[in-house]
């Protein structure tokens, strides 16, 4: 099937889809930041794959839609997960553990610049004038967090190419998902990029990591099981709904708003700090998503198709 077409209004549907996608997964960067001190990581997110596989799959056959895999997609499913699944998790999992977890989602939401620049290559998507300066604006908010923390940054050097291997891996993986992307439903494509995805997560977990202790606090199991539904089941499938009905530079720059949820929820739940960074970032984050996503909402007009 041929991508889906590029340049389209963005509805009130999309926009509740993506405002949940960001407060979840933005809360989410300190609350995995506490569940790995009891959870070993591997083993954690092991069980979060697990779960999404299992829920996105039984819910697509709730719903009517056909799960069997299509003849000829596995290698497909197997380049793709690759990168989406596995090596964002294991990236983003470990980098999280070696710095605050707000900087960390600062770093990894450095996705945008990857996956625009790869998609401008690779799928000839157009530079539009707005989506330069949602870009830019952006990330000139980025920027500016992580230019008040070079010094931490430069302390966990480990930490920080981690979650810079985590942003260039999803954004390869976002891209090739517009690319010969299967015929079936966006739930039934990310259960299935779980299983294939979660495969060598649970190699290397049998492999590495030790024995989970069952006597889990009430904050580590709280995290287990948000992670399991609502980050891996409901948060990949709007994000790959996103992906599949936005082009790439919309729906990755749309996401920019997270890790500024990230550093303020880090700031609230594990006291790390906010200052003017954290505002002017907020401004100019707030500024690009509205460069992006209001002008074609507002006029009611979708920009011409490549």
């Amino acid at each position: 099937m041929s991508p889906p077409a590029a340049f389209r209004s963005v509805s009130a549907g999309q926009l509740s889809i993506l405002a949940l996608l960001t407060l979840i997964w933005g809360i989410n960067w300190p609350i995995m930041k506490l569940t790995v001190v009891e959870v070993p990581v591997l083993t954690f997110r092991s069980l979060c794959v697990i779960a999404g596989a299992i829920g996105c799959l039984a819910l697509a056959r709730m719903a009517g839609h056909v799960i069997a895999l299509p003849k000829g997609s596995a290698w497909w499913f197997v380049r793709v997960s690759f990168f989406n699944v596995t090596c964002w998790n294991i990236f983003a999992v470990y980098g999280v553990t070696l710095m605050p977890s707000g900087r960390a989602s600062i770093l990894a939401f450095t996705m945008p610049l990857w996956a625009t620049a790869i998609s401008t290559v690779w799928l000839k998507e157009e530079l539009t004038l707005r989506r330069i300066a949602g870009l830019v604006l952006g990330l000139c908010g980025i920027g500016i967090l992580i230019g008040g923390d070079l010094r931490a940054i430069s302390e966990a050097p480990i930490g920080a190419a981690l979650m810079l291997g985590a942003a260039v891996t999803w954004g390869l993986g976002t891209v090739m998902l517009k690319i010969n992307r299967p015929v079936m439903s966006t739930m039934t494509l990310t259960g299935w990029q779980f299983v294939f995805g979660g495969v060598p997560i649970i190699i290397l977990t049998i492999a590495l990591d030790p024995v989970p202790k069952l006597d889990l606090s009430a904050i580590a199991a709280f995290g287990v099981v948000y992670n399991m539904l609502a980050c891996f089941i409901f948060c990949y499938w709007a994000w790959y709904k996103l992906v599949d009905t936005l082009p790439v530079g919309i729906s990755s720059v749309s996401t920019l708003m997270i890790p500024v949820v990230g550093t303020i929820s880090g700031a609230l739940i594990l006291s790390e700090p906010v200052g003017w960074q954290e505002i002017a970032a907020l401004m100019l984050v707030v500024t690009a998503l509205a460069s992006v996503l209001l002008p074609a909402r507002l006029t009611g007009t979708a920009p011409a198709t490549r």
